[in-house]
């Protein structure tokens, strides 16, 4: 019980530094799309930005959390046995 809590509680997100916590990840990717449509007035190109943004965000903001508290989960098992 106690480790499951401990697992539930971890938050890879305390251990990074302020422009990489998920607002500012957010708010560059917006604002880079933004800027682009500005400057440029190119769907395409904007789109391309968009979809590459997108999966930086998956990444950063979906997968990598989960592997994370995956790899951590798993080492707290492995150092109770």
């Amino acid at each position: 019980m106690n480790s499951q809590s401990k697992n539930n509680s971890f938050n890879i997100w305390n251990y990074k530094p302020w422009w990489c916590q998920p607002w500012s990840i957010i708010l560059t990717g917006i604002s880079l799309v933004s800027v682009c449509w500005v400057l440029t007035k190119i769907l395409w190109l904007t789109l391309i930005l968009a979809i590459l943004i997108g999966l930086w965000w998956g990444y950063f903001l979906i997968l990598y959390p989960r592997m994370i508290k995956e790899l951590y989960a798993n080492s707290s098992v492995e150092e109770k046995v």
